[in-house]
C-alpha cells in the first residue's frame, strides 16, 4: 500500500485497515513460529504498512489540533 493511497482514506477506514493489518501481522508471526510461512518478506511489508497508517493518523490529529 502506497502513502498516497493511505492519505486518501477516511479516519474510519484508516482504523479499520490498521486493525486488519495488525491481525495479518499476528497470523504471519504465528505461521513463522510453526514454520509454515511461505513469504517471510511479507512481515516487513505489513510492518511498513502499519507504520504508514499510524503516521497518517498522527498527521491528521496534528492538523485538527492546529486548525
Amino acid at each position: 500500500m502506497k502513502a498516497n493511497e493511505v492519505r486518501d482514506l477516511s479516519p474510519i477506514e484508516l482504523n479499520d485497515k490498521l486493525a486488519e493489518l495488525k491481525a495479518e501481522l499476528f497470523n504471519l508471526r504465528f505461521q513463522l513460529a510453526v514454520n509454515q510461512l511461505e513469504n517471510p518478506m511479507r512481515i516487513n511489508a505489513v510492518k511498513k504498512d502499519i507504520a504508514r497508517i499510524k503516521t497518517v493518523i498522527r498527521a491528521n490529529e496534528l492538523k485538527r489540533e492546529q486548525g
